[in-house]
């Protein structure tokens, strides 16, 4: 693929990817109307947590492991697609070990559940165990569409897979909505499955326009499949850390009052939610930009101050709106049907304490991308173990501590050391990050970040007796104008950086 259409590509999926995120917040809002923060939604969170261990155990690193390997293959090819028998051999593998690694999972689900939320009682751990017994249906589901995705990838047919989350968060929206009344929180599972069911077949026809012949094959000589193995290895522990850290928070959420599981959740969502749809689409000029550069240091650290730059700016001021408003925005996003006061006051809590991680977020994914960038995949692996420990430690430490607000610490403290250690590696190993310029935008995001919130805790103040959506909208009115306002009379390099980006992305757009 040429450099224009991997950039054409990259803003397709961008632009996909925000439109079935915003899928999934709606299905997160009608799931929290019908079922409320309870002990119920708090089983089927953890019964997909538990579904992740086996579907953490191959698919996500085979997934990615054959990419590499298949787009090699897939530029060789002169006279369509020929086959790729090192594939068909790791869809064969991770169906077995994922078949096989289900039985298991279903047989021993009662002991692995109070080992896993080790605060649940007798009727929310049978829910537990029956959820997940549905739920663990979907592994093989998930796992095929995946690699089937990443199949059609490498052929450069990128907006079926990006277009995945839509069908399952309709059909989920429709399970809980008409179904979940009437049956209670098994609609939910049994929704995951029909949608998991409805991803795959979504990645069907991209391959029946290629012409590929994907077929069971056990061939464990085969080369390509013999790569694909050795690649495995990093990304496996990759997508362990992610399950892990979820496991874990939702292990000490468990020992919390009922909802607790459920609001950190939902909070967590509500921090996601701008990474993805802001962030994401700000930097995809980067990452292009980034690989052409890799030869290139002094490029690199320009492209790198530059991201960093948007990230600050972007987010800064978006934290602390949400920090300030955290409750009126988890009303607003929530409050409604079952999910009431105390679910909202708890989501808040959440929100509030993981906000910072937000910033910590957009700027780690600048660092991290520009390691991978330059072929150093290590020192982010490494990172990313540490911070892991930190989140483990640190939810063990200050749940009992501080509840809700102490797991989401956690995971906001982990994320800062992780942001901070691979800015810092960047830097030592490959000369890749600027220091000086780096620690004076932080100095001027955190005194604008200071003023600014101090005049939104004032407008918070003169409209509290206003609707949820009126505090919150005052609220970022007045964070942003002065922020804004902040950086023009600093004339701060950044000022004009994000709106160059955007700029960026709608000529791109424009001539793909």
């Amino acid at each position: 693929m040429t450099r224009p259409g991997i950039r054409r590509a990259a803003l397709l999926v961008t632009g996909l990817t925000a439109v079935s995120t915003l899928f999934g917040f709606v299905r997160d809002v009608v799931i929290a109307a019908v079922f409320g923060a309870g002990a119920e939604l708090d089983a089927y969170l953890v019964a997909q947590g538990l579904m992740n261990i086996v579907l953490g155990l191959i698919a996500y690193a085979m997934a990615r492991a054959a990419i590499p390997v298949t787009s090699r293959e897939a530029a060789e090819e002169k006279d369509g697609c020929r086959g790729h028998p090192g594939f068909n051999t790791a869809l064969t593998v991770t169906m077995i070990v994922l078949g096989v690694g289900g039985v298991v999972m279903s047989i021993f689900v009662g002991p692995v559940t109070a080992v896993i939320a080790p605060g649940f009682d007798g009727a929310q751990a049978e829910t537990t165990e029956s959820l997940t017994r549905i739920v663990l249906i979907a592994t093989v589901l998930i796992a095929g569409t995946d690699l089937l995705a990443s199949l059609s990838q490498s052929h450069g047919r990128v907006v079926w897979s990006a277009l995945q989350g839509v069908p399952f968060n309709i059909i989920m929206i429709g399970a809980a909505g008409l179904f979940g009344p009437t049956y209670g929180i098994a609609a939910l599972a049994v929704g995951f499955v029909v949608g998991s069911a409805a991803r795959l077949l979504l990645q069907l026809p991209p391959l029946f326009s290629l012409g590929t012949r994907v077929r069971p094959q056990l061939d464990l000589r085969d080369p390509g499949f013999r790569e694909m193995a050795r690649l495995m290895p990093p990304m496996l522990v990759g997508s362990a850390i992610g399950n892990i850290n979820t496991l874990v928070d939702r292990a000490v959420g468990s020992t919390l009052e009922e909802g607790a599981i459920t609001a950190l959740s939902y909070g967590w969502r509500l921090v996601n939610l701008p990474e993805t749809l802001i962030i994401a689409s700000l930097l995809v000029p980067l990452y292009p930009a980034l690989s052409a550069s890799s030869t290139n240091i002094a490029e690199v650290r320009r492209l790198v101050g530059r991201g960093l730059a948007v990230a600050v700016s972007v987010l800064t001021p978006l934290c602390v709106v949400m920090i300030i408003a955290a409750e009126p925005l988890a009303e607003v996003a929530f409050g409604r049907g079952a999910f009431s006061g105390d679910d909202i006051t708890s989501t808040a809590t959440a929100l509030a304490w993981y906000t910072p991680a937000l910033l910590a977020l957009g700027c780690r994914q600048v660092v991290v991308s520009t390691s991978y960038a330059l072929g150093d995949a290590r020192a982010p692996v490494v990172v990313s173990v540490i911070a892991m420990v930190i989140n483990v430690v640190g939810d063990i430490m200050l749940a009992p501590i501080m509840g809700i607000a102490g797991i989401a610490l956690a995971t906001t403290a982990s994320l800062g050391f992780a942001a901070l250690a691979n800015g810092w590696l960047l830097h030592s190993r490959h000369r890749g990050l600027d220091l000086l310029p780096t620690v004076a935008l932080v100095a001027r995001a955190l005194g604008l970040a200071v003023v600014a919130g101090a005049a939104g805790v004032l407008v918070r103040a003169a409209v509290e007796d206003q609707s949820a959506i009126v505090v919150s909208g005052a609220v970022a009115l007045a964070v942003l104008g002065v922020y804004l306002v902040g950086l023009v009379l600093l004339r701060a390099p950044e000022r004009l950086l994000a709106l160059d980006m955007v700029k960026s992305v709608v000529r791109r757009g424009q001539r793909g």
